[in-house]
């Protein structure tokens, strides 16, 4: 007798996933728990000490939210435009999911700027060198997703014109996978960086 997949237990629907699906939810709860280790450290690390600097969430940081918000937008954009085999949107899409979480990126760096201007820096007191651990963690995951994406755009504008070639990219479940794959993973990202900048956001 056949098992329903409502039936199936949650290591039977482990087992029937593809390799890279296990792969990236296994990568994702590994990345959750590194970034709550962190948290809860950065909670004891004196943040009594920061909050009396008096200091104010910097601007690039504020600014690189709302791009990264956007991105998680645009990525669940990607899945609906695959869907209905739409290859420019999918492309355009996927395009600017990219260069916003380059943008984000870049806002990063310039966050950790204004930080050191307000006297955090990496050497001083504990609570202000998780700020930059914390974030530059954050963007060492965001890079391997970013990479991704810039090889996914690469082979979708290779493929857009060959209608065979289109017609095997929307046909294809592996290739179905591969955009659901990354948006999951893109959105778990914007997931982690706002439960970060609210952390942020009070402590300073």
């Amino acid at each position: 007798m056949s098992v329903t997949s409502d039936n199936k237990t949650w290591f039977q629907r482990i087992e029937d996933m593809h390799p890279y699906e296990t792969l990236l939810y296994l990568g994702m709860f590994g990345s959750g728990l590194i970034f709550l280790f962190l948290t809860v450290a950065f909670l004891f690390s004196g943040l009594d000490q920061l909050g009396g600097m008096n200091k104010k969430i910097p601007v690039s940081f504020l600014i690189s939210t709302f791009l990264l918000v956007s991105s998680g937008y645009t990525a669940t954009r990607i899945r609906i435009y695959f869907q209905e085999e739409n290859a420019e949107k999918v492309i355009r899409a996927l395009g600017i999911t990219l260069l916003l979480g380059l943008l984000f990126t870049g806002l990063q760096i310039t966050g950790w700027k204004e930080l050191e201007s307000m006297g955090i820096d990496f050497q001083g007191i504990p609570s202000g060198s998780f700020l930059y651990v914390l974030s530059g963690i954050h963007i060492f995951h965001l890079l391997g997703a970013m990479i991704f994406a810039l090889i996914l755009w690469a082979q979708l504008r290779n493929r857009k014109n060959d209608e065979v070639k289109r017609l095997i990219l929307f046909t294809n479940p592996f290739e179905k996978m591969r955009l659901r794959l990354f948006t999951v993973y893109w959105q778990f990202m914007d997931g982690i960086w706002l439960i970060l900048f609210l952390l942020f956001a009070v402590s300073l």
